[in-house]
């Protein structure tokens, strides 16, 4: 006979541990987006590597979301039959070793190859940490879930600040892929023990066949919208501070929107207490818009890169919210809501960055940008939709 999984109150835990459990999953966090970021600002390098053009990379990069598809049920399942530890630690695992095969592919079905496992691996390990998030927000009284994606913003900027340094040194791909790989597996060997333990939900671990659940549809079209945004600014700006701005340290673009997205996640929690989610979703639409205008409109050094740091400030905030708000479902386990919403996001990813991909190859690479900006308009309605939703239910 199984023995139901016991779930911890807020009381089960000392504030010594709870800070422990917080401080290394805060490490995973960070770590996940140095890894992330120095993949992404390395696609410019993959593009002239293998002769690629905007619509053939954008085909290669539509692996990533049908990858990361497949391996949603898979991570659902088992971020609800197991600690969501165990799932966390495997992803990182998987991580290093998909990073260390694109830095060394040697033909475009090798790179094809490492490149979904990778996207298979961000997955896994996007909801075992979000999982492990949630239930450490209800161990605290005041907001934290912002600070952690604060930490993988983080974690970007500094994974975009190396690699920049690196392109600056002539350090070719593979060698700088294979650091990151060793980091990884040292960094998840040493903090594997140290997260939260017995946080498997006793209920709501099922998906439910019938009407789709008005609330979570609407959340889910803000992660797709949001999606779009984020996921295409990390996989274009490069290409755009070098195709489009014309610089030869082509990741100063990505370098500014990861520093402006760390700093509005550390002061997210603080401005949602302050004027409420509905109020930060408005704002968070209309600095997307105006920052890419900005960088569309003005296509040079400067104005590029102020715009780029507003995407940055209005994309940081929504997918935190998005998470702490699925974490209030009523009908599902966290594991599992995540699970569910995290559909629409990689939808989202499969058609963003592809599509700018198709539009830069028939039009340009400025006019498929609005594309982002349209998105981060249609937060607006949705956002409202979830609020009125919630107030009915």
């Amino acid at each position: 006979m199984t023995a139901t999984p016991r779930i911890f109150a807020p009381q089960d835990l000392s504030m010594s541990e709870r800070k422990k459990h917080r401080f290394f999953l805060s490490v995973f966090f960070f770590l996940s987006g140095f890894a992330f970021a120095s993949w992404a600002s390395r696609i410019p390098t993959i593009k002239t590597n293998f002769a690629l053009n905007d619509a053939e990379l954008g085909t290669i990069l539509l692996f990533m979301p049908i990858t990361s598809m497949i391996g949603l049920p898979i991570s659902g399942w088992l971020v609800s039959r197991y600690d969501s530890r165990i799932p966390l630690a495997a992803a990182f695992v998987m991580l290093g070793i998909s990073t260390l095969l694109i830095g060394f592919s040697v033909s475009v079905p090798m790179l094809v190859f490492s490149i979904c496992f990778f996207a298979f691996a961000l997955r896994m390990l996007n909801i075992s940490m979000n999982t492990q998030a949630i239930t450490l927000q209800k161990m605290y009284e005041k907001r934290i879930n912002g600070s952690f994606h604060g930490l993988w913003s983080t974690g970007g900027i500094l994974g975009v600040g190396f690699s920049t340094l690196l392109v600056a040194l002539g350090v070719t791909m593979d060698y700088h892929l294979l650091i990151v790989s060793v980091l990884v597996f040292i960094v998840t060997a040493f903090s594997y023990g140290r997260l939260l333990r017995n946080d498997r939900a006793p209920a709501g671990n099922k998906f439910k066949v019938g009407k789709p659940d008005p609330m979570i549809v609407s959340l889910g079209l803000l992660l797709f919208f949001a999606a779009i945004c984020e996921g295409g600014m990390f996989d274009w700006s490069g290409i755009y501070f070098k195709e489009v701005v014309s610089v030869e340290i082509f990741t100063w673009g990505y370098l500014m929107f990861m520093i402006c997205m760390a700093i509005s996640r550390f002061a997210s929690d603080s401005v949602i207490e302050s004027i409420g989610m509905p109020k930060t979703f408005m704002l968070s639409a209309a600095l997307i818009t105006l920052g890419i205008a900005t960088a569309v409109i003005f296509p040079t050094f400067w104005p590029s890169l102020i715009g780029f740091c507003l995407v940055g400030f209005g994309t940081a905030a929504v997918i935190p919210m998005v998470y702490l708000l699925a974490g209030t479902s009523k009908k599902y386990s966290p594991g599992i809501v995540i699970s569910i919403i995290a559909t629409y996001g990689i939808v989202g990813m499969l058609i963003g960055p592809p599509l700018i991909g198709y539009l830069s190859h028939a039009f340009d690479l400025r006019i498929a940008f609005i594309a982002f900006a349209i998105s981060g308009l249609m937060l607006i309605p949705f956002s409202k939709l979830f609020f009125v939703k919630q107030k009915q239910s």
